[in-house]
């Protein structure tokens, strides 16, 4: 049997790497959605891990919540994503930061 404490170390070192994964490559727009799906999921990780080990299944539930907000968020940060690559022919964030009126 896996302890709670293998789960929860297991989502802090997924949530860590996320987090470096933000500060270390600001560049590239789609890495940074992969970052923030990382952490989205090392949340859930977290929650169904606590749903387990207390015998209540809400955790779980409120996961599905957080999974179908991450699907959401994945499909419109793409569609953004697709439309400034085809009106500014790249992704680097640098780039992408000043907006004309």
């Amino acid at each position: 049997m896996i302890s709670l404490s293998s789960y929860l170390i297991l989502g802090s070192i997924l949530f860590a790497i996320s987090i470096a994964g933000i500060f270390l490559n600001r560049k590239n727009v789609v890495v940074l959605l992969m970052c923030i799906e990382l952490m989205l999921l090392s949340a859930n990780i977290n929650f169904v891990a606590f749903s387990h080990y207390l015998n209540d299944i809400s955790g779980q539930v409120f996961v599905f919540f957080i999974l179908t907000v991450a699907a959401a968020e994945a499909a419109i940060g793409l569609a953004i994503l697709v439309t400034l690559f085809r009106n500014r022919r790249t992704i680097d964030v640098d780039q992408l930061d000043a907006m004309k009126g």
